[in-house]
Protein backbone atom coordinates (compact mmCIF):
# COMPACT_ATOMS: atom_id res chain seq x y z
CA UNK A 1 0.00 0.00 0.00
CA UNK A 2 2.77 2.34 0.89
CA UNK A 3 4.55 1.52 -2.38
CA UNK A 4 1.41 2.38 -4.37
CA UNK A 5 1.06 5.65 -2.50
CA UNK A 6 4.66 6.60 -3.26
CA UNK A 7 4.20 5.72 -6.92
CA UNK A 8 1.04 7.80 -7.17
CA UNK A 9 2.75 10.72 -5.42
CA UNK A 10 5.72 10.51 -7.81
CA UNK A 11 3.42 10.44 -10.84
CA UNK A 12 1.51 13.44 -9.50
CA UNK A 13 4.67 15.46 -8.93
CA UNK A 14 5.93 14.61 -12.44
CA UNK A 15 2.62 15.64 -14.00
CA UNK A 16 2.54 18.90 -12.07
CA UNK A 17 6.13 19.65 -13.13
CA UNK A 18 5.30 18.99 -16.78
CA UNK A 19 2.24 21.26 -16.68
CA UNK A 20 4.23 23.98 -14.91
CA UNK A 21 7.03 23.86 -17.49
CA UNK A 22 4.50 24.34 -20.32
CA UNK A 23 2.15 26.94 -18.87
CA UNK A 24 4.28 28.48 -16.15
CA UNK A 25 6.54 30.82 -18.22
CA UNK A 26 3.64 32.12 -20.30
CA UNK A 27 1.48 32.79 -17.25
CA UNK A 28 4.36 34.49 -15.45
CA UNK A 29 5.06 36.70 -18.49
CA UNK A 30 1.40 37.74 -18.68
CA UNK A 31 1.44 38.60 -14.98
CA UNK A 32 4.56 40.73 -15.37
CA UNK A 33 3.18 42.44 -18.48
CA UNK A 34 0.06 43.55 -16.60
CA UNK A 35 2.36 45.53 -14.31
CA UNK A 36 4.23 47.17 -17.18
CA UNK A 37 1.59 48.04 -19.76
CA UNK A 38 0.57 51.74 -20.09
CA UNK A 39 3.42 52.90 -17.88
CA UNK A 40 6.52 54.96 -18.74
CA UNK A 41 9.94 53.83 -17.60
CA UNK A 42 13.19 55.79 -17.90
CA UNK A 43 16.72 54.44 -18.00
CA UNK A 44 20.02 56.30 -18.06
CA UNK A 45 22.10 55.21 -21.03
CA UNK A 46 25.88 55.28 -21.11
CA UNK A 47 26.73 57.47 -24.11
CA UNK A 48 30.45 57.65 -23.49
CA UNK A 49 31.03 54.93 -26.08
CA UNK A 50 28.25 55.99 -28.46
CA UNK A 51 29.37 56.17 -32.06
CA UNK A 52 32.85 56.16 -33.52
CA UNK A 53 34.37 59.26 -35.09
CA UNK A 54 37.10 58.44 -37.57
CA UNK A 55 39.92 60.97 -37.27
CA UNK A 56 42.23 61.62 -40.19
CA UNK A 57 45.92 62.29 -39.65
CA UNK A 58 47.66 65.35 -41.05
CA UNK A 59 49.19 63.37 -43.92
CA UNK A 60 45.82 61.80 -44.78
CA UNK A 61 44.14 65.21 -44.85
CA UNK A 62 46.85 66.59 -47.10
CA UNK A 63 46.52 63.67 -49.52
CA UNK A 64 42.73 63.84 -49.73
CA UNK A 65 42.65 67.62 -50.11
CA UNK A 66 45.27 67.62 -52.85
CA UNK A 67 43.36 65.01 -54.85
CA UNK A 68 40.09 66.85 -54.41
CA UNK A 69 41.50 70.25 -55.38
CA UNK A 70 42.81 68.72 -58.58
CA UNK A 71 39.36 67.37 -59.42
CA UNK A 72 37.79 70.75 -60.13
CA UNK A 73 38.38 74.33 -61.21
CA UNK A 74 39.75 75.92 -58.10
CA UNK A 75 37.87 78.93 -56.66
CA UNK A 76 39.96 82.08 -56.59
CA UNK A 77 39.69 85.84 -56.61
CA UNK A 78 39.37 87.76 -59.86
CA UNK A 79 42.76 89.42 -59.38
CA UNK A 80 44.46 86.11 -58.72
CA UNK A 81 42.88 84.41 -61.74
CA UNK A 82 44.08 87.20 -64.02
CA UNK A 83 47.69 86.46 -63.08
CA UNK A 84 47.45 82.92 -64.46
CA UNK A 85 44.37 82.57 -66.72
CA UNK A 86 45.23 79.11 -68.09
CA UNK A 87 45.17 76.54 -65.30
CA UNK A 88 44.38 73.56 -67.49
CA UNK A 89 47.94 72.22 -67.38
CA UNK A 90 48.46 72.99 -63.71
CA UNK A 91 45.29 71.37 -62.37
CA UNK A 92 44.32 68.48 -64.69
CA UNK A 93 40.95 66.79 -64.42
CA UNK A 94 40.84 63.81 -62.07
CA UNK A 95 39.33 60.37 -62.59
CA UNK A 96 36.24 61.28 -60.57
CA UNK A 97 37.26 59.40 -57.43
CA UNK A 98 37.49 62.65 -55.45
CA UNK A 99 35.05 65.54 -55.11
CA UNK A 100 35.44 69.11 -53.91
CA UNK A 101 32.01 70.63 -53.40
CA UNK A 102 30.62 73.76 -51.77
CA UNK A 103 28.63 73.19 -48.58
CA UNK A 104 25.42 75.15 -48.26
CA UNK A 105 24.73 73.78 -44.79
CA UNK A 106 25.63 75.29 -41.47
CA UNK A 107 29.01 74.16 -40.06
CA UNK A 108 28.87 71.19 -37.70
CA UNK A 109 29.58 71.66 -34.00
CA UNK A 110 33.26 70.76 -34.38
CA UNK A 111 33.73 73.07 -37.38
CA UNK A 112 34.53 76.78 -37.32
CA UNK A 113 31.32 78.79 -37.64
CA UNK A 114 30.71 81.70 -39.99
CA UNK A 115 30.94 84.27 -37.23
CA UNK A 116 34.27 82.88 -36.00
CA UNK A 117 35.99 82.31 -39.31
CA UNK A 118 37.89 85.60 -39.50
CA UNK A 119 39.02 85.47 -35.89
CA UNK A 120 40.35 81.95 -36.45
CA UNK A 121 42.00 82.93 -39.70
CA UNK A 122 43.72 85.89 -38.08
CA UNK A 123 44.89 83.62 -35.24
CA UNK A 124 46.44 81.33 -37.86
CA UNK A 125 47.92 84.34 -39.63
CA UNK A 126 49.60 85.38 -36.38
CA UNK A 127 51.07 81.89 -36.02
CA UNK A 128 52.47 81.95 -39.56
CA UNK A 129 54.03 85.35 -38.88
CA UNK A 130 55.48 84.19 -35.58
CA UNK A 131 57.37 81.29 -37.17
CA UNK A 132 58.54 83.33 -40.15
CA UNK A 133 56.36 81.81 -42.86
CA UNK A 134 54.65 85.13 -43.61
CA UNK A 135 56.02 88.69 -43.27
CA UNK A 136 54.89 90.74 -40.28
CA UNK A 137 53.35 93.45 -42.47
CA UNK A 138 50.63 91.18 -43.92
CA UNK A 139 47.25 92.68 -43.00
CA UNK A 140 44.54 90.90 -41.04
CA UNK A 141 41.36 89.65 -42.71
CA UNK A 142 37.80 90.90 -42.17
CA UNK A 143 34.30 90.12 -43.42
CA UNK A 144 33.97 93.38 -45.33
CA UNK A 145 36.94 92.60 -47.59
CA UNK A 146 36.66 88.83 -48.07
CA UNK A 147 34.24 86.15 -49.16
CA UNK A 148 34.26 82.87 -47.23
CA UNK A 149 32.81 79.59 -48.49
CA UNK A 150 32.76 76.22 -46.74
CA UNK A 151 33.78 73.24 -48.89
CA UNK A 152 33.95 69.48 -48.42
CA UNK A 153 36.81 67.44 -49.84
CA UNK A 154 35.58 63.85 -50.18
CA UNK A 155 37.12 60.55 -51.19
CA UNK A 156 34.13 59.24 -53.15
CA UNK A 157 35.15 55.59 -52.82
CA UNK A 158 35.67 55.97 -49.05
CA UNK A 159 33.23 58.73 -47.98
CA UNK A 160 34.37 58.60 -44.34
CA UNK A 161 37.64 60.06 -45.64
CA UNK A 162 36.58 63.67 -45.93
CA UNK A 163 37.56 67.05 -44.58
CA UNK A 164 35.89 70.44 -44.52
CA UNK A 165 37.83 73.57 -45.45
CA UNK A 166 37.07 77.26 -45.60
CA UNK A 167 38.10 79.05 -48.80
CA UNK A 168 38.58 82.79 -48.29
CA UNK A 169 39.06 85.13 -51.23
CA UNK A 170 39.68 88.87 -51.38
CA UNK A 171 36.61 90.54 -52.87
CA UNK A 172 37.03 91.97 -56.36
CA UNK A 173 35.06 95.09 -55.43
CA UNK A 174 35.33 97.85 -54.53
CA UNK A 175 37.81 98.41 -57.32
CA UNK A 176 40.02 100.62 -55.21
CA UNK A 177 40.72 97.91 -52.62
CA UNK A 178 44.43 98.01 -51.83
CA UNK A 179 46.14 94.68 -52.45
CA UNK A 180 49.58 95.40 -51.02
CA UNK A 181 50.41 93.19 -48.03
CA UNK A 182 47.10 91.37 -48.28
CA UNK A 183 46.18 87.74 -48.41
CA UNK A 184 44.47 87.12 -51.73
CA UNK A 185 43.34 83.51 -51.24
CA UNK A 186 43.42 81.18 -48.25
CA UNK A 187 42.44 77.53 -47.77
CA UNK A 188 41.95 76.74 -44.08
CA UNK A 189 40.97 73.57 -42.22
CA UNK A 190 37.43 74.01 -40.89
CA UNK A 191 38.18 72.12 -37.66
CA UNK A 192 41.65 73.03 -36.42
CA UNK A 193 42.09 76.32 -38.33
CA UNK A 194 45.39 75.30 -39.96
CA UNK A 195 46.18 77.06 -43.24
CA UNK A 196 46.84 74.66 -46.11
CA UNK A 197 47.34 77.26 -48.83
CA UNK A 198 47.82 80.98 -49.21
CA UNK A 199 48.45 83.58 -51.90
CA UNK A 200 49.72 86.85 -50.48
CA UNK A 201 50.95 90.17 -51.90
CA UNK A 202 54.14 91.22 -50.12
CA UNK A 203 57.03 93.65 -50.38
CA UNK A 204 59.42 90.69 -50.70
CA UNK A 205 61.40 89.84 -53.81
CA UNK A 206 62.01 86.27 -54.93
CA UNK A 207 65.66 86.46 -53.89
CA UNK A 208 64.50 87.38 -50.36
CA UNK A 209 62.51 84.16 -49.98
CA UNK A 210 64.14 81.09 -48.41
CA UNK A 211 61.81 78.37 -49.68
CA UNK A 212 63.51 75.55 -47.78
CA UNK A 213 63.11 77.35 -44.47
CA UNK A 214 59.47 78.26 -45.18
CA UNK A 215 58.60 74.71 -46.19
CA UNK A 216 60.28 73.17 -43.15
CA UNK A 217 58.41 75.53 -40.83
CA UNK A 218 55.09 74.97 -42.61
CA UNK A 219 55.51 71.18 -42.35
CA UNK A 220 56.14 71.48 -38.62
CA UNK A 221 53.16 73.84 -38.25
CA UNK A 222 50.90 71.34 -40.05
CA UNK A 223 52.22 68.35 -38.10
CA UNK A 224 53.81 66.70 -41.14
CA UNK A 225 57.12 64.92 -41.59
CA UNK A 226 59.87 66.81 -43.37
CA UNK A 227 59.46 66.77 -47.18
CA UNK A 228 61.93 65.91 -49.90
CA UNK A 229 62.72 68.20 -52.86
CA UNK A 230 60.64 67.35 -55.92
CA UNK A 231 62.90 66.91 -58.92
CA UNK A 232 61.57 67.68 -62.39
CA UNK A 233 63.08 69.01 -65.60
CA UNK A 234 59.76 70.48 -66.75
CA UNK A 235 59.92 74.30 -66.51
CA UNK A 236 56.20 74.59 -67.36
CA UNK A 237 54.88 73.08 -64.14
CA UNK A 238 53.86 76.60 -63.06
CA UNK A 239 52.87 79.81 -64.80
CA UNK A 240 55.87 81.50 -63.23
CA UNK A 241 59.59 80.65 -63.41
CA UNK A 242 59.98 81.33 -59.70
CA UNK A 243 58.97 78.25 -57.74
CA UNK A 244 60.24 75.22 -55.85
CA UNK A 245 58.34 72.01 -55.27
CA UNK A 246 58.49 69.53 -52.40
CA UNK A 247 57.02 66.06 -52.00
CA UNK A 248 55.39 64.70 -48.83
CA UNK A 249 54.87 61.00 -48.25
CA UNK A 250 51.24 60.19 -47.63
CA UNK A 251 49.10 57.34 -46.42
CA UNK A 252 49.07 54.15 -48.46
CA UNK A 253 52.30 54.99 -50.25
CA UNK A 254 50.78 58.03 -51.95
CA UNK A 255 52.58 61.36 -52.12
CA UNK A 256 51.56 65.01 -52.32
CA UNK A 257 53.43 67.87 -53.91
CA UNK A 258 53.54 71.25 -52.19
CA UNK A 259 54.78 74.30 -54.08
CA UNK A 260 56.21 77.59 -52.93
CA UNK A 261 56.21 80.14 -55.74
CA UNK A 262 56.26 83.79 -56.60
CA UNK A 263 54.61 86.00 -59.23
CA UNK A 264 56.99 88.74 -60.22
CA UNK A 265 55.55 92.18 -60.92
CA UNK A 266 52.69 91.84 -58.44
CA UNK A 267 55.00 90.46 -55.72
CA UNK A 268 52.67 87.58 -54.87
CA UNK A 269 54.06 84.76 -52.77
CA UNK A 270 52.12 81.53 -52.70
CA UNK A 271 52.12 78.12 -51.03
CA UNK A 272 49.78 75.54 -52.51
CA UNK A 273 49.25 71.80 -52.54
CA UNK A 274 48.71 69.66 -55.61
CA UNK A 275 48.98 66.10 -56.87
Amino acid sequence: MKQKTKTALFIGIAAFTAILSVWGPESLAKYQDRGRFQQIYTETANTSQAGYLYKLGADEKLTILSRCLNSQTRPESEQHSLTHPDNSNIYPESDGSYAFVANYRNPYDQEISDDKIYDKCNDALSQLKAVGILPDDVMEMDASSYDATLYSAIDVLEPRNNIAVWMLNLKSSPKNTAKENRLMDVCMDAEDGKIYEFFVRTSLLWEDIDTDRIMEKWARYMGLDSPAPYESDNPLLESTPYFKKYVFSGAGGESTIVTIGYYEGINELFLKISR
